[in-house]
């Protein structure tokens, strides 16, 4: 009899004793998997099939075969890296008189892809849970590479000028960042790992390499494929050989049962969704406000964060309940580093008048993904009145008379690319990007109006 290596650990695991899959695994030559299933029988921890396990018999989820078939993934991580611990870094004498950096011989990570919904999120996060490991860190793929790109910035404003003309002297600090990096944490889930910054796009390569060769290892969720990251993207052929980097230190496994459990469950909109051509959206978004109001210790006032040297204002606050609206949030140039200070701070977001979004509004359409994604990250409770049900909230019809903002002209600009190159079909101007991310936003925003999102916020507290 012969198994694969994941049916072989899921069932050693499952019966809590070698069996025979597991013999005939390591009789098999399946070396890795093997030596893996011994390591997790002598620490007789518990690892991410054994906590699925139990997570089916107390009913907290339903069975499912491609969810199993992701843990039994997971599982083998966790045993490849019980133990482990990625080389140090060369300090003093040592770090001059090296011959070079020595590569880390690194367990494999895991990249999960899939439809939304469907558990990626939820089964990384068991699986970091069950790993006792001190330098971890879980993180939403755009809050990290904000805090690169922030860390980036840090770096380059104490470097040393040229006495002769006063310029910065030329230098990667994308290696200084990267050891930053793995000095904090060796094991690094992320979650939504998705590119659409082409600033992100031409680090991630070198930053990425750094990272594994110091013995990084990364488990990543994604509604992409690998192959299908930054796809269509502005100047990807410089992105592609991070492709490689990543698939050659990650497993790549698909998740698409067909099944999105965010909305699975749920009828038409929830109590914290507020249609306005049905219900009077204001009155009831006030009386919310009130109720959180009367749990809060403080006044109503407004409030202004003081961020990258610039202020970002709300006119209506009370402790860590912000009552604001659509314009305030998504029609400002506000980015990703400011949301994570909104979810920092507030456990409770009101979004007011939130309009149909289509490419004409793509700006706005970016920020207001960008803005669910961080808040759900960070589990904040969010009540949102809107002109459309939720599931009609963005129209991908491609009107003819797409507006190029600004930004996107200084950035066309830059990279000296018209509307005629070939550059100019990529998804920063057809949209094809936010549409497809969007039905991540819509899944989400289903989950954010259930009681069970809301009380998870003290738990994450």
């Amino acid at each position: 009899m012969f198994l694969t290596k994941n049916s072989a650990l899921i069932a050693s695991v499952w019966f809590r004793q070698p069996c025979p899959c597991v013999i005939t695994a390591v009789n098999s030559g399946l070396n890795g998997a093997a030596i893996s299933i011994r390591r997790w029988m002598a620490s007789g921890s518990k690892g991410p099939v054994e906590t699925l396990r139990e997570k089916l018999v107390r009913k907290e989820i339903r069975p499912d075969a491609h969810q199993e078939k992701i843990t039994g993934a997971l599982q083998i991580v966790y045993d490849n890296i019980q133990g482990y611990e990625p080389p140090k870094p060369a300090s003093g004498l040592a770090k001059w008189f090296s011959s070079g950096a020595r590569k880390a011989d690194a367990p494999k990570g895991l990249y999960i892809y899939g439809s939304v919904g469907g558990g990626k999120t939820m089964l990384m996060d068991m699986f970091y849970d069950c790993c006792e490991v001190d330098r971890k860190r879980r993180v939403h793929f755009n809050s990290f590479m904000t805090d690169v790109h922030k860390k980036v910035h840090e770096i380059k404003s104490k470097q040393v000028r040229d006495a002769s003309n006063n310029k910065p002297q030329p230098f990667d600090p994308i290696k200084p960042v990267a050891e930053i990096i793995t000095n904090d944490s060796w094991l690094i889930c992320f979650d939504e790992f998705q590119v659409t910054d082409i600033a992100d796009a031409m680090i991630l390569k070198r930053l990425f390499t750094y990272l594994f060769d110091s013995g990084v290892i990364v488990v990543a969720t994604s509604n992409r494929a690998p192959d299908d990251l930054y796809k269509n993207g502005l100047q990807r052929s410089n992105f592609v050989p991070f492709i490689g980097v990543l698939k050659s230190h990650c497993d790549v496994i698909t998740l698409d049962s067909g099944v999105d459990y965010r909305t699975a469950t749920l009828k038409g909109e929830g109590a914290h969704y507020f249609v306005k051509s049905k219900v009077d959206a204001d009155a009831a978004l006030d009386k919310v406000f009130k109720v959180l109001c009367s749990q809060e210790n403080d006044m109503i006032r407004p409030k202004t964060f003081t961020h990258f040297g610039r202020n970002v204002s709300f006119a209506k606050t009370c402790g860590q309940v912000l009552d604001s609206t659509f314009e305030e949030l998504c029609d400002r140039p506000i980015g990703a580093s400011d949301y994570i200070q909104i979810a920092q701070y507030f456990h409770t977001v009101l979004i007011r008048d939130v309009p149909q979004l289509n490419l004409k509004l793509k700006s706005q359409t970016r920020r207001f993904i960008t803005l669910i994604d961080t808040l759900y990250d960070n589990r904040v409770r969010i009540v949102v009145s809107s002109d459309m049900p939720y599931k009609q909230l963005f129209s991908n019809e491609k009107p003819t008379d797409i507006h190029t903002s600004d930004e996107h002209r200084m950035l066309m600009d830059d990279l000296k690319i018209t509307k005629d190159s070939g550059d100019a079909s990529s998804n920063i101007f057809t949209g094809d990007e936010e549409a497809f991310a969007f039905e991540r936003t819509v899944s989400r925003l289903a989950e954010m109006q259930t009681a069970e999102y809301w009380s998870l916020w003290e738990k994450h507290r």
